[in-house]
């Protein structure tokens, strides 16, 4: 089949996408490798540039040659980012799993509601994101700490004697993740629901299976690609979240988004911190791509 080429307008909207990536992401992400490959200072700026603007290609392959990737190696002898990597995998691994618990229920109800109702029930669950994330995450404290509102609640009800500890734990955390991401994942869980043929459920429900049968066999596989770009869409930046450790979590609450502003911003190394996001881009890009692959080799299987 001869392909049919493009029109310049066409050619151009195409490149749209490619543009915002590569000025948002690779430029900055470039930035940051070049300056993981530097060396630290004391003095401002806070590190030796290893590759000038000056350079000719000569020097810059000679400097190639002579790198050591100081910075990375040290990633892996030092314990606390090995702690803060797996300790934010942890927190964003079960922060994604509580929000798919709470989200789905949810989205089922949604896309099972009457059709009128739809429009209001999107508008209630994206409400939370027309006011401010700090102010959010804020009203959390004023509930979870121990003369909030929750544990004077719980306390006037003669449920509990003492204040539960709730604030600055890192359940406080998780609750946090779960509440400021929950539109990302009950969104594109709705949208799956919302789109799937009805009469495969009534054919299900007319050849004898059970209301659980129907969502386990029927429901829930048809809905897989929603649960997982629901997933990946909370757990990635749950992942290197810096504002809700900070203010929900404890001094024991580590994650590598704390560690990172701490080596900026308070150390003042950033050929460290710079290495260390190169290294958590990685860890988060790698299953992407792997889970891509095999969803365009099952495409292409199923023709």
């Amino acid at each position: 089949m001869k392909s049919r080429r493009l029109s310049l307008g066409q050619r151009l909207t195409l490149a749209i996408p490619y543009l915002w990536i590569a000025a948002f992401f690779l430029a900055p992400m470039l930035l940051i490798a070049k300056i993981s490959l530097s060396n630290s200072v004391l003095a401002r700026p806070p590190y030796e540039p290893r590759f000038l603007p000056s350079d000719t290609l000569g020097d810059i392959w000679a400097k190639i040659q002579t790198l050591t990737f100081a910075n990375y190696r040290a990633l892996v002898g030092d314990s606390l980012y090995f702690d803060a990597y797996v300790s934010s995998l942890f927190i964003a691994g079960v922060s994604t799993l509580a929000t798919l618990l709470v989200a789905y229920p949810f989205a089922l109800a949604m896309a099972r509601s009457p059709r009128k109702w739809r429009p209001f029930l999107i508008g209630m669950a994206a409400a939370p994101f027309w006011t401010s994330f700090l102010i959010r995450v804020y009203a959390w404290i004023a509930l979870l700490r121990d003369e909030g509102l929750i544990n004077n609640a719980l306390m006037a009800l003669g449920l509990i004697r003492a204040p539960l500890e709730m604030f600055a734990t890192t359940g406080a955390v998780v609750v946090g993740i779960v509440y400021s991401y929950l539109p990302f994942m009950l969104l594109p869980i709705y949208a799956a629901l919302e789109g799937q043929d009805a009469s495969l459920r009534e054919a299900a429900e007319d050849l004898g299976a059970s209301p659980w049968q129907v969502f386990l066999r029927i429901t829930l596989p048809l809905s897989r690609d929603g649960v997982i770009a629901g997933a990946l869409l909370v757990f990635i930046p749950a992942v290197g979240e810096f504002v809700i450790p900070e203010l929900l979590g404890g001094s024991d609450t580590l994650m590598i988004g704390r560690t990172l502003w701490n080596d900026f911003f308070a150390n003042h190394d950033w050929p460290a911190a710079s290495a260390a996001a190169i290294a958590l881009v990685s860890i988060l890009l790698a299953p992407l791509l792997l889970w891509e692959r095999a969803r365009l080799r099952e495409e292409e299987r199923r023709g």
